[in-house]
């Protein structure tokens, strides 16, 4: 009997710690994809969810799908008023103390071939953009005074290289230490900044690659042999935006079966 008891303890005192039910949770590049998922999981958890996109039919649709605590609002992040705009229309019902930087970009070109307005336009989402959300939500929570958790959406591709994606990977690589930097100097507010380092998980930007002769080559690479699903990213996450992570601030989690560790 006692057993049972302290079982039931355990469970409720685990289930309290990766709850986001106090949360109100911002996703960027929310209109598919990882970002998606990262909202249906937050939801489902309990928080409240803004997604954010340019994509404004595809994000009310999402928003409508999860109900009541879900909304979407049109976010640029390349575009800092597009970014202050849309953090005042979220602010009217709240303020948002977890932020998932996830809008990213990929312009697949060798490096002799690539050209100013390419290699500036993912630079410009991958990096300057998750800057300037992640400013903006310290800014407001600073004011408040109160704490947050930000989730920053790196790539095992900023701790190792493929060819062909040289602005990429350098945003993912800049992306890392941003985030470390923003969590030295934010930890003094009570505001968190970790990343969360996917290796490759199949999306729609990305099927057409893996079902060719390349693809399937690189899979056959990882030590795990096949491609990552969605939802095995979901506990890294729940993780970095729960309180079960109070302590965690500056690391880096990674999620790819191995492949950033294997032998070369």
């Amino acid at each position: 009997m006692t057993m049972n008891i302290q079982n039931q303890n355990t469970a409720d005192f685990l289930e309290g710690l990766f709850s986001l039910a106090n949360r109100r949770v911002l996703v960027t590049g929310a209109s598919g994809g990882l970002g998606l998922h990262f909202a249906r999981v937050a939801h489902a958890a309990g928080a409240k969810v803004v997604l954010a996109a340019r994509r404004k039919d595809r994000i009310e649709a999402e928003a409508a799908k999860l109900g009541e605590r879900a909304k979407a609002v049109v976010m640029d992040v390349t575009d800092v008023q597009s970014i202050r705009l849309a953090f005042d229309a979220i602010e009217a019902d709240g303020v948002c103390d977890v932020i998932v930087n996830n809008a990213g970009l990929a312009k697949v070109a060798p490096a002799l071939e690539v050209g100013p307005n390419d290699w500036d336009a993912v630079i410009d989402v991958n990096l300057r953009g998750a800057f300037w959300v992640a400013q903006e939500a310290a800014r407001r929570l600073h004011a408040l005074q109160k704490s947050g958790s930000i989730i920053n959406i790196a790539s095992i591709l900023g701790k190792r290289v493929i060819p062909s994606v040289a602005s990429y990977a350098a945003s993912k690589a800049g992306l890392i230490h941003l985030t470390r930097v923003l969590a030295v100097e934010w930890a003094r507010y009570g505001i968190r900044v970790n990343a969360i380092a996917p290796g490759y998980f199949e999306t729609d930007m990305n099927a057409g690659f893996f079902a060719s002769d390349a693809g399937q080559a690189m899979i056959k690479r990882i030590p795990q042999r096949r491609l990552g699903r969605l939802e095995e990213l979901s506990g890294a996450f729940l993780l970095l935006a729960s309180e079960a992570a109070g302590y965690m601030t500056g690391s880096i989690i990674t999620v790819d079966g191995g492949h950033s560790v294997n032998s070369v």
